[in-house]
């Protein structure tokens, strides 16, 4: 383990290994995943320097097994059952105080694992490989649940405590059965000097002239610098659009103009835009719609009369009756429960209303978005692929993009469309003119407005709402407010439409999974494209 002398500003560190009997409830760190092949030397210094692109790897090693712990707990389940209702407990310290715990959800590591594993090493911090393991969502949420504030600048002593767990229903803890100290240099702020950072050369593209508008290039240079050095972590793009003319292009981590980007869940909001279109072509009537006038829902499992009355509103809105939410693990109707199936339209007809818990509230429900694209598929003519290419990809002048598919070949509309980060911007702008483009009004002004409406307040998240397939909040910067809806996808993918502004931002990134991925693309906003550009 590291000692704890204090931390040097220069050198190595040094690493024993955690496996041995000496080191039975003891956790190691090392900045590799082995911590016997770790880096040692005579002139290693025992210190660790936590910086944006550093690793950080634990090993493990614990008397008993994990189950054999949660045994003690709950000695009445069997030890099958131990492994679905308990797991490991984190707790991180700074300094001494207690920063945050996490109670590890069953299922990872897997019920063979705690049955059997007496030491582990696994990453805390893997660059390389982010969001692959258990242990780096629990540093992720212990960053994000101030681990950021509290590792600032300069020297710290990090301590983390592991303990068993079980909910039965109520959550006992047993006593702590492994720890570790560390001390840090904590060295995230890098030093930027402007002079050497050159923005990119901003070069008209179809639909976008470039904009003659100035705005403060040293922000934005010091911004570039910090997705450079990893202060914002796997940025792939950030475009800027004003006044429909094209401000800031620029690329990151090997991303180009053409690179088609992976956004996710930003892809919803295309449903939201078929929608509309389909309506005002006639091939659906109104959101008041309800699934029983698409779909014989009597065979289907769990089969109430309120399916019947569910409508296309509620799936806009995310507000159905629908047993699912994405937020909650243990919900049937959680978009990984749908995945392994090969047929997801049977999996959401299926699903049980539940209309004590969502009686008209928001719940973030990615089946319910699906469903609504399978509606779509199925009410335009040539099916919804065609029908996208036809009435909206083709007017935009958006050639190169890709969609994802369910099982049944119909287009999804849960998520991951790709295509560039331009065209991205131009959807963008569509909003930003009512749903014109051009000379053609591809969505009518009304479907524009009605989407961009408070329709949902979220819970748990002062002052943003929902629309129709598109989230609302308000930043604010240097004193002043700006009111945007956007879409938003994981990985921290983001199309911004300011409501007050004449402003489009773009940003596309891969840090999937990662709980740091939503509000670095908040600080980017709030922090540097606004005071930059207002």
């Amino acid at each position: 383990m590291f000692a704890q002398s204090p931390v040097p500003t220069k050198g190595k560190f040094s690493v024993t290994s955690a496996s041995g009997k000496h080191n039975i409830g003891k956790i190691s760190f090392s900045s590799n995943a082995d911590a016997n092949n770790a880096e040692t030397s005579n002139e290693a210094s025992s210190a660790y320097e936590l910086t944006n692109k550093s690793n950080l790897f634990i090993t493990v090693s614990l008397k008993r097994t994990l189950t054999s712990y949660l045994q003690q707990l709950a000695p009445a389940l069997s030890i099958d059952s131990l492994s679905k209702v308990g797991n490991y407990q984190f707790s991180f310290y700074v300094d001494g105080k207690l920063i945050y715990q996490s109670n590890l959800l069953p299922g990872a590591p897997i019920a063979r694992q705690q049955q059997t594993l007496l030491s582990w090493n696994k990453p805390l911090i893997d660059n390389e490989h982010e969001g692959a393991w258990w242990s780096q969502s629990a540093w992720n949420r212990f960053m994000v649940n101030g681990g950021n504030n509290a590792l600032t600048e300069g020297r710290h002593l990090f301590k983390l405590e592991l303990r068993s767990y079980v909910k039965t229903p109520k959550i006992k803890v047993g006593e702590v059965i492994a720890t570790g100290e560390l001390s840090m240099l904590v060295k995230r702020k890098p030093f930027v000097d402007l002079t050497s950072v050159t923005l990119s050369e901003v070069k008209p593209y179809d639909g976008f002239e470039v904009s003659a508008d100035t705005f403060d290039q040293d922000k934005i240079k010091e911004l570039k610098a910090n997705v450079e050095a990893s202060v914002f972590k796997h940025i792939t793009s950030i475009i800027v659009i004003k006044n429909g003319e094209l401000l800031i292009e620029e690329y990151f981590n090997g991303a180009n103009r053409d690179s088609l980007h992976d956004v996710r869940s930003v892809g919803k909001s295309f449903a939201s835009t078929l929608t509309g279109i389909a309506i005002h072509d006639g091939h659906l009537k109104s959101v008041q719609q309800q699934l029983d006038e698409f779909y014989k829902l009597k065979p289907f499992e769990h089969y109430t009369s309120g399916k019947d009355s569910v409508t296309l509103k509620s799936l806009l809105t995310m507000s159905s009756a629908f047993d699912g939410d994405d937020d909650d693990p243990n919900s049937s109707g959680n978009e990984e429960l749908m995945y392994p199936t090969n047929n997801w339209l049977k999996f959401a007809l299926d699903l049980p209303l539940n209309s004590n818990k969502y009686n008209g509230q928001w719940h973030y429900f990615t089946v319910g978005v699906m469903l609504l694209g399978n509606v779509l598929n199925a009410a335009v003519p040539g099916g919804l692929d065609n029908y996208a290419e036809q009435k909206l990809f083709r007017p935009l002048g958006i050639a190169n993009y890709r969609w994802q598919y369910t099982p049944e070949h119909v287009v999804s509309t849960a998520g991951g469309i790709r295509m560039n980060s331009l065209d991205f911007a131009k959807y963008g702008q569509l909003y930003q003119n009512k749903g014109r483009w051009g000379n053609q009004q591809l969505i009518t002004q009304d479907w524009a407005d009605q989407s961009f409406t408070k329709h949902k307040e979220i819970p748990g998240r002062k002052n943003e709402y929902y629309g129709y397939l598109f989230w609302n909040k308000t930043y604010h910067s240097e004193g002043k407010s700006y009111e945007t809806y956007y879409c938003s996808g994981n990985g921290g993918n983001k199309i911004f439409m300011f409501k007050d502004q004449p402003l489009v931002i773009v940003i596309t990134a891969t840090a999937y999974g990662n709980g740091y991925a939503h509000s670095q693309a908040d600080q980017i906003v709030e922090q540097y494209l606004l005071p930059a550009i207002f």
